[in-house]
């Protein structure tokens, strides 16, 4: 379903390895959008305008792969994409699963110092729910995103406002955010050698 696969960075060394094992890289990112504080959105955008501007070329949908999750299945995206695509409704959609940690079990700390149940606009006591009792939640796995082209254009966004769900099994999430998870990356792909 996948028909180019575009790298978008600001990094040299990224781009000669991107071209090395067969991305295309049709334009280098501006510095601008490669500063920590930028968010998706004007970093699509920008390919986006490059590749209307230069090819002529405007994709019905993008698929957004975080090289901090390494670990995919093709056939994942193929089935992401392709819900998206019989749902015309919907914006986007966004790979999901289940937390470790459910969040009516989680508190911020007020300003007097007590804690304050985040999720108190579901229930009144939601940390004191069974666990059988609590209901089903999902977090944003940054696996998979498919969005419309239309969406990140007209809407400005990555989501717009109607996102489907790509349910996933948290065992096959993996995320990178600490040296630890890196480590266990290099340990998984070892044995898929």
């Amino acid at each position: 379903m996948v028909n180019r696969i575009i790298v978008s960075s600001e990094d040299q060394e990224i781009l000669d390895i991107s071209k090395e094992l067969g991305a295309e890289v049709p334009f280098k990112r501006p510095d601008k959008l490669a500063e920590d504080h930028i968010l998706d959105w004007p970093v699509f955008e920008h390919a986006l305008n490059f590749l209307n501007d230069n090819e002529n070329y405007i994709p019905d949908y993008v698929v957004h792969l975080r090289p901090t999750a390494p670990y995919r299945r093709s056939q994942w995206i193929d089935e992401a994409i392709q819900k998206l695509i019989e749902e015309p409704t919907a914006d986007s959609i966004r790979s999901v699963s289940e937390p470790e940690k459910h969040p009516y079990r989680m508190f911020d700390i007020s300003a007097d110092g007590f804690l304050d149940p985040i999720m108190k606009h579901r229930h009144s006591e939601p940390y004191l729910l069974r666990r059988q009792d609590l209901p089903l939640i999902y977090y944003y796995n940054c696996v998979i995103d498919v969005a419309k082209t239309e969406t990140i254009i007209q809407k400005k966004s990555m989501t717009g406002d109607k996102i489907l769900p790509y349910y996933m099994n948290s065992k096959e999430v993996m995320d990178i955010d600490s040296l630890a998870d890196l480590e266990y990356a290099r340990r998984f792909f070892e044995t898929l050698k």
